[in-house]
């Protein structure tokens, strides 16, 4: 089962503040920029595999992991501090990686992913290595997007003296990459660009908007929280997940709630408040989301995302019709192992994304009371979640009680 430790260490993201040297309109954090990065990693890679080139989408989820525990690790030292380090003193450098790895080798008893994160920082403070995959240029020139567009959301509100040297830097940077499709229509903002936009308003939406609470989480990077959650829970209720499981799983965590981004966060208390509004939101958020969203997407990709977003907490798979269409099937979590789990049948947990949307919630929630930020709503929020889960109930192989009561004990 997953470490305490570990799952709080992690959600320490929503509380590491970035560019906090600068004036900011709102709060940037670390969790928000580990999520638009894959978001936009999603999207250039898939521009990649559009003209045929192969993503490997396995090394690229697990690296978005280890990236942000580095993060967390070394939050103090700036990025480009760090980046001289690694240039002038590899050798430091090395250490100064090894030292991260050692703050979380006793919270993570899953030894394939402690080899896994090993290798991804050892690869990282490779000076001599002369070749980077397509993969990991994909990922690289994400993140420099995505540190240029939280520049630029705070740049009006700074003097040009303070934001454009880094502006340039950082533009600059970025033009090694335009060599790949999707990072110069991100460049040169065509359509794809547009697609960012309103997904990052999700990073402007606070979650538990009616209460104070500590610390204050957003929309969007809850997703990417629910992502990583949902990879971890899946490694724990299976040994062998198929590729194309894997890659589902995450992605429909990171895009779970991205009907927000046209809806805003409507909260369960008014969904629920009347027995239809739960079926009315949805359709109206599925409208909307064929209206404003999906023009924005190429063909290429557009069935995928919305097969991440159509019965998103559901076990589920595709199927053919005989026309040739395919089309979204439930299926239980015994026949998703047994009957389904190969890349043919694209297979989603989607009961474990839904766990895992809880688990972010309940932390959310539980971790503010534990502060002294307290309220009517974030206890009533926090049982509400605990009386949806008996003690015997297991979601997809997962003790899912245990895993809260885990959460809760000093």
């Amino acid at each position: 089962m997953l470490d305490k430790k570990f799952i709080l260490k992690i959600f320490e993201g929503f509380s590491i503040q970035r560019w906090n040297d600068l004036v900011r309109p709102f709060d940037l954090v670390e969790m928000d920029k580990a999520a638009e990065k894959m978001v936009a990693a999603y999207i250039i890679a898939k521009y990649e595999e559009s003209q045929g080139h192969r993503i490997d989408w396995e090394w690229m989820i697990y690296a978005s992991l280890f990236d942000l525990l580095k993060k967390i690790a070394l939050c103090d030292i700036k990025s480009p501090v760090q980046q001289m380090i690694r240039e002038k003193y590899p050798s430091e450098y090395k250490k100064l990686n090894e030292w991260v790895f050692s703050k979380f080798q006793g919270m993570i008893s899953d030894q394939d992913l402690l080899a896994r994160f090993s290798a991804y920082l050892d690869s990282e403070a490779d000076l001599d290595k002369k070749e980077f995959t397509l993969t990991e240029r994909v990922f690289e020139a994400a993140h420099k997007f995505s540190s240029l567009r939280e520049l630029e959301m705070i740049a009006p509100v700074n003097e040009k003296e303070r934001i454009d040297p880094i502006h340039w830097q950082l533009r600059n940077n970025l033009q090694e990459y335009t060599d790949l499709k999707g990072v110069k229509m991100l460049v040169n903002r065509e359509q794809p660009f547009q697609l960012i936009m309103k997904i990052e308003q999700l990073r402007f939406q606070t979650r538990w908007n009616r209460t104070p609470r500590v610390p204050r989480t957003n929309v969007l990077g809850h997703c990417f929280f629910v992502a990583v959650i949902t990879l971890l829970l899946l490694r724990d209720s299976q040994d062998k997940p198929c590729p194309k499981r894997l890659f589902n799983d995450f992605f429909c965590g990171l895009f779970h709630d991205l009907p927000e981004s046209v809806t805003r966060d409507i909260i369960s208390p008014v969904k629920q408040a009347t027995n239809e509004l739960p079926g009315i939101v949805k359709q109206i958020e599925d409208e909307l989301v064929r209206s404003e969203l999906v023009p924005l997407m190429d063909s290429f990709y557009v069935d995928e995302i919305l097969y991440f977003t159509n019965d998103e907490f559901q076990n589920r798979i595709l199927v053919t019709e005989l026309d040739g269409q395919q089309s979204s099937q439930v299926v239980s979590y015994e026949e998703l192992c047994d009957n389904y789990n190969s890349d043919v049948h694209s297979p989603v947990d989607g009961k474990l994304v839904r766990l895992a949307d809880h688990l972010s919630a309940f932390l959310e929630a539980e971790s503010s009371i534990k502060f002294g930020i307290t309220s009517k709503q974030l206890t009533g929020g926090r049982d509400n979640i605990l009386k949806s889960y008996s003690s015997s109930m297991k979601i997809n192989g997962i003790d899912a009680m245990q895993l809260f009561w885990s959460l809760m004990e000093d």
